[in-house]
């Protein structure tokens, strides 16, 4: 038998063979001097297939907290195919007004400033206080491997031994939208289970601050201390869209660091502007190993919840993020619509050469490339001379 190549219902439809996957055939008989042996037949259960749910079984579910459904629900607006696409949506759509009563709480820092650590001690404490608390991932794969950047999130392992609270990854491949599409539509499936705090934690590297800033109404940014000159380090854009800063690992030998820090922090933000309107930014100490300042830092957000509600800052917000939702989504699908048309892939090759080696401008190939795409002139390939015909 010849090996086949499957591909899953998920892969989206112009998609190549990377998404392909092998199935290749056993050794049949002897190999390697082994003689073979007689095949036995062997009585094998049918396994039973998971029966698909319908949309009201869905929301049904989601909507009665049932941790199973929330995770079917929320893999179901993840895919990519085409059914699952035009299901998940019919979904949200009847969710959409149990949704929005949640505090959704971004929080970011630099690898090893114990962001981890943190979110587990802070939602344990606020099971605790009878909340239930989602706690989301978002991790932009790494462009050079595809791999991950976060990692698996097993490390918080007593938060996810609690049924009060939630925890899952969320990725960044696939289309239309991307992390954006995929994150806030994993929000809204839990504000409507029930989960009334949002974490939702990023990686704090590359672009993956300005997504999460979109979709939350808190963003808090970790800090380290000790480590060399703590404002040499600081990026602006980074802080200037953070709602407060929070130096963890405030302990021991190093809380006297962390108090400097703190302080340094704040005489920096001085001079920024502050991320949400009528709202200070300062800087705080805490301890994730032992407890110590986590719940002064959930009683600020709860003072910039009230605060930015009784101004109108915090509906304003919600209703701004809504309708860049929407244009991100449409840029999206046009940057997806147009690297995968098939005029604009043919002449790709020989237009990147051409811009390589100097013959034409890139603005002029941008042009070109565009054209190409709206169909609107032809557009002719010459080895001396790259030019556009009427």
């Amino acid at each position: 038998m010849n090996d086949k190549h499957h591909k899953p219902d998920w892969v989206p439809e112009n998609a190549g063979a990377e998404f392909t996957t092998s199935v290749m055939t056993g050794v049949e008989g002897g190999h390697d001097g082994i003689p073979g042996q007689a095949s036995v037949a062997v009585s094998r259960r049918p396994v039973p297939r998971r029966r698909r749910l319908s949309v009201d079984e869905y929301v049904a579910g989601v909507l009665a907290g049932d941790r199973n459904i929330v995770a079917q629900a929320i893999t179901l607006v993840e895919s990519n195919a085409p059914a699952h696409f035009e299901m998940g949506q019919e979904v949200l759509r009847q969710l959409i007004p149990s949704t929005g009563n949640s505090i959704r709480v971004g929080i970011t820092g630099v690898p090893g400033a114990g962001k981890s650590t943190f979110i587990e001690a802070l939602g344990l404490q606020l099971c605790e206080q009878d909340n239930k608390v989602a706690v989301l991932a978002v991790d932009p794969s790494s462009t050079v491997t595809r791999g991950s950047i976060l990692g698996d999130k097993t490390r918080m392992e007593l938060l996810s031994r609690d049924l009060r609270a939630f925890i899952r990854p969320s990725p960044s491949s696939g289309t239309l939208g991307g992390v954006t599409r995929k994150s806030r539509e994993t929000i809204l499936i839990c504000e409507a289970a029930g989960f009334n705090v949002i974490l939702v934690e990023t990686v704090g590297v590359g672009q993956s601050e300005t997504t999460v800033r979109s979709m939350v109404d808190f963003f808090l940014l970790l800090m380290l201390s000790g480590a060399g000159d703590e404002l040499q380090g600081i990026k602006k854009g980074i802080m200037e869209l953070a709602d407060a800063l929070l130096v963890n690992k405030a302990d021991g030998d190093n809380k006297i660091r962390a108090n400097a820090a703190k302080a340094d922090y704040n005489r920096a933000l001085h001079y920024l502007a502050p991320a949400t309107k009528g709202w200070h930014t300062r800087a705080y100490t805490c301890s994730a190993a032992n407890g110590e300042g986590i719940d002064a830092i959930w009683k600020v957000i709860g003072d910039f919840r009230q605060q930015t509600t009784a101004s109108g800052v915090f509906d304003k917000r919600r209703q701004r993020q809504t309708l860049d939702w929407v244009y991100s989504m449409v840029e999206e699908h046009l940057r997806a619509s147009f690297f995968s048309h098939a005029g604009v892939e043919s002449i790709r090759a020989e237009i990147d050469q051409a811009v390589l080696e100097g013959h034409i401008p890139p603005t002029v190939a941008a042009q070109m490339l565009i054209r190409k795409y709206e169909g609107i002139e032809k557009v002719s390939l010459e080895p001396a001379l790259f030019r556009i015909n009427q």
